[in-house]
């Protein structure tokens, strides 16, 4: 095993299956920023999503994809210019990926593209006990998407960030109060396939505990754009408020459980989730507009 990837490894203590695909997904997305990094991609986009809150915030659940935003919009851009450097980026630590653009079937202000690998395989070079690892099929793949929306709605900062393993590098990313936009858009308005993301509520409860500040303005766009605001005045605080708590009622609560279960450590903590828990939760926003 490199050197690098054990040092990193290490600050895991993984002891089951779960623990260190979870490992193994959240290095590689460490080396594929440091690859992004190296080719300039952050003079042209921001770093935003779960993941971003996790990397250079703390948020205490694992996440599964990167998502990015231009800066200013460009209908021509692609990952598939950044495949390249992606690869060797990861490949010169040992391990071994591939990155494939997915295909647009239909219109879309997000791109995306892929970086697979067999998931046994990249265990085994872990020099973990082989043994718990015994229900993962052999051509069993880890996947990690990666996004980024080409066309993105006005109204957010960004600012410089830094991530220092496995060496130092930067990041641009949304200011928080863009973060917290972009996760409030993901609980009213994301639908996934009629299933609610427990993800995204569990983000909402971190951040009114850390990161309270949401940019009104950038919501405003963002649920605009999408066709999910279209009142004639601008979104006040009172009329967020009422939106939000329409979506308490509306959410199921064992169902965003069980989608948040396999993304986190401590699950005595969602025995408080009920509808009041995220009415008091939502109280607790700040709207800020930058």
């Amino acid at each position: 095993m490199n050197d690098t990837i054990k040092y990193m490894l290490d600050d895991y203590n993984c002891s089951s299956t779960a623990e260190y695909i979870n490992a193994l997904r959240e290095i590689i997305q460490e080396l594929a920023l440091l690859g992004l990094w190296r080719s300039k991609f952050f003079e042209h986009a921001a770093f935003y999503g779960g993941t971003a809150l996790r990397m250079l915030y703390g948020l205490n659940r694992y996440s599964e994809d990167l998502d990015f935003s231009l800066l200013t919009p460009n209908p021509d851009f692609s990952l598939e210019k950044y495949g390249n450097s992606l690869t060797k980026e990861i490949r010169s630590f040992g391990l071994e990926v591939d990155f494939t653009k997915k295909k647009k079937s239909t219109s879309s202000n997000i791109d995306s593209a892929f970086i697979k690998t067999n998931t046994l395989q990249q265990l085994i070079t872990f020099n973990a006990d082989t043994t718990i690892f015994g229900n993962i099929h052999r051509d069993q793949l880890l996947k990690i998407k990666l996004e980024i929306d080409i066309n993105p709605p006005e109204g957010f900062k960004t600012e410089t960030s830094y991530i220092f393993k496995p060496i130092p590098y930067a990041v641009r990313v949304y200011t928080k109060p863009n973060l917290f936009a972009g996760k409030m858009y993901a609980v009213l308005c994301r639908k996934w396939k009629n299933r609610q993301k427990g993800r995204d509520w569990y983000d909402l409860v971190w951040h009114v505990g850390h990161y309270p500040q949401l940019n009104l303005k950038h919501l405003e766009y963002r649920m605009r754009q999408s066709g999910n605001y279209h009142d004639s005045t601008p979104l006040s605080f009172d009329k967020f408020m009422h939106i939000a708590n329409t979506a308490v009622d509306s959410v199921d609560i064992q169902q965003i459980k069980e989608d948040v279960i396999p993304f986190i450590n401590d699950y005595e903590q969602l025995e408080l989730w009920s509808k009041d828990f995220f009415r008091q939760a939502i109280s607790r926003i700040e709207p800020v507009f930058e």
